[in-house]
């Protein structure tokens, strides 16, 4: 009997098993990069163009266009900063809207976010196309065509029904469910002849959510299985290392608040984040508490989440803030608008003891359930203080969980990537440090770094499944919104706001003998925010001076506008030298 080989035998072990783990490697490989399912014959291409939403927080709006029609996704408004006075909102520039509004055929919404719909009835007050989206987006929309007189445009508005396909023009579209800060939001997946791409809208991964309808991770792993060509993804939370936490956790700090407290709760959060409010609503029921709900949009989403059967408020806890008086501090919650620290809003004329009905105690608890957007920090400080002078407590940042983010942080991102194992990554929605953190995020989860790009409002991008590249750019930018009679605001006047602000202006009217232009009284000057009343009378003595210098000698007053462009100058070049200032000078010349 021959003695056995057992190293011979090891070796075909070996050999074996080695080309298991190849034939696994390649496995993977195929499994992490299905995109040799991507036509790489085909001549198709798609068009996608920013126009808001990227270099800020809010105004997203998107084009998507292929080489005969177009889609819109979102039209949303923005907030205006401090080198903006009297600019209630923002509002995209639809110039490149206008230049294709014969291809367009579909605004596509995600979800009911005003960074994504509040632009919408400006939009329609010009251009109109059908709209889809889900109930509680369609709903918000049509509430501001009522609004803005548009109601004759309810016939636009085109329900839909996620993780069915609808076909608009050569856009498959699939809404599919995600959790964000508002309820029934959703990523798009939008499939062309050239691929698919999908629009992740605004999202987190909320495993346990307070509908209980958590993101449909699902769907994003089919379209990821198939091969996908491009994914556009949130980058808002690009820097926050730690998976967001559940919205179920603020509930849980709610707990607390409500078994402690015994006076009046009065809670303000965004008007928009109906389950934080449902969740202060549901312990209210529990503590036997009346709810009173106080501010417009308040009112008016609480008013919509209910009537669509979003949430199921008992009516017979909700009271009028007229009815406050009748019962005791510890049966009552109030929720109310003003968690940014609005100056007209509900909790801010409650904090400065103007508002008709409230007025705060030393036994009332204010929770403030939300965060600072950034550039709010210090409205949201004043607001603060005027509640804790007015002698009440206010709880704030007191909890960690009082708050919860709805946007994804760099975990989810990166889940969000493995899921749809995109070949072309383009980061959205954010600042410029956000995207380019989020590009980062996806080189590291398996995206070459030359299938990535970074989008800049108005460039067009062009993607098929060889390529992606910019091919041109468009006008884009911001427009200038008075909310207060919902009109547009010329530039001019917002610059000169600005000037005015930062410079102040001087009037100067100068009477002249219409034949020989020679000055008939003295020269009369009304300064603001120029000079001070000590220096006013040196100041108008030297104007004067060079006034008459200037018109020493001229005997033509027909061409009146270019006498005054030169009065102007000279007067500007004085106030200059002296105060370093350069202030709006408004000449008026009058003849007799």
């Amino acid at each position: 009997m021959q003695p056995k080989d057992y190293r011979k035998i090891d070796l075909e072990l070996t050999a074996k098993l080695k080309q298991f783990v190849e034939d696994n490697n390649k496995i993977h490989i195929d499994r992490l990069n299905p995109h040799y399912k991507l036509d790489l014959e085909t001549d198709k291409k798609v068009r996608i163009i920013p126009l808001g939403g990227l270099g800020e927080i809010g105004g997203n709006i998107t084009v998507f266009e292929t080489d005969d029609q177009a889609i819109v996704v979102d039209v949303g408004m923005s907030f205006p900063d401090e080198t903006m006075p009297g600019v209630d909102i923002l509002i995209p520039d639809f110039s490149y809207i206008r230049s294709i509004k014969d291809k367009i055929i579909a605004v596509v919404i995600t979800h009911a976010h005003e960074d994504h719909i509040g632009a919408m009835p400006f939009l329609y007050k010009e251009m109109q196309f059908p709209v889809y989206g889900t109930s509680l987006a369609l709903q918000m929309i049509a509430s501001k065509f009522h609004e803005h007189r548009l109601q004759q445009h309810y016939h636009l508005l085109n329900p839909i029904k996620k993780r069915e396909i609808v076909k608009i023009g050569p856009f498959d579209i699939e809404w599919m469910h995600i959790t964000h800060s508002i309820i029934d939001c959703s990523s798009l997946a939008i499939t062309t002849q050239a691929g698919t791409i999908i629009h992740t809208g605004d999202f987190k991964i909320d495993h346990t959510p307070i509908d209980a309808f958590p993101t449909d991770i699902h769907r994003f792993a089919h379209y990821g299985e198939k091969g996908l060509m491009l994914l556009m993804s949130d980058s808002t939370n690009s820097y926050n290392a730690l998976p967001t936490k559940s919205e179920m956790v603020v509930g849980k700090t709610f707990d607390k608040i409500f078994a402690e407290s015994k006076g009046r709760i009065i809670m303000s959060t965004f008007s928009s984040n109906t389950h934080r409010i449902y969740q202060a609503i549901q312990r209210a029921i529990t503590y036997k508490r009346k709810l009173c709900v106080i501010g417009r949009s308040m009112e008016k989403n609480l008013d919509i989440a209910m009537k669509l059967g979003y949430v199921k408020v008992p009516q017979s806890m909700i009271i009028k803030a007229d009815e406050l008086d009748k019962y005791a501090d510890n049966e009552l919650l109030v929720v109310t608008t003003g968690s940014q620290g609005e100056p007209m809003s509900a909790l801010f004329r409650m904090a400065t003891d103007e508002h008709r009905q409230i007025k705060l105690k030393p036994t009332d608890e204010v929770v403030i359930s939300a965060k600072a957007i950034p550039g709010n920090e210090a409205s949201v400080s004043s607001v603060i203080n005027h509640i804790l002078k007015a002698g009440a407590r206010v709880i704030y940042q007191d909890y960690a969980d009082i708050h919860v983010s709805g946007h994804a942080s760099a975990e989810e991102q990166k889940l969000m990537l493995r899921l749809c194992k995109p070949k072309f990554f383009m980061p959205i929605h954010g600042e410029y440090n956000h995207i380019t953190r989020h590009k980062k995020t996806g080189i590291e989860c398996g995206v070459l770094e030359k299938n990535t790009y970074l989008m800049t409002d108005g460039e067009i991008i062009e993607v098929c499944p060889k390529y992606i590249k910019k091919v041109g750019t468009v006008r884009s930018g911001k427009s200038f919104v008075n909310n207060n009679t919902n009109t547009i605001i010329d530039s001019n006047v917002v610059n000169d706001r600005s000037s005015i602000a930062d410079n102040g202006i001087m009037g100067i009217s100068i009477v002249l003998d219409k034949n020989s232009l020679k000055m008939l009284s003295r020269v009369k000057i009304n300064s603001r925010g120029v000079i001070n009343n000590t220096d006013f009378r040196a100041i108008s003595g030297e104007i004067e001076f060079v006034v008459k210098n200037t018109l020493n000698g001229k005997k033509d007053g027909k061409n009146s506008k270019s006498l005054e462009q030169e009065l102007r100058q000279v007067i500007k070049r004085i106030i200059v030298k002296k105060y370093k200032k350069y202030p709006i000078i408004d000449i008026s010349v009058f003849y007799v």
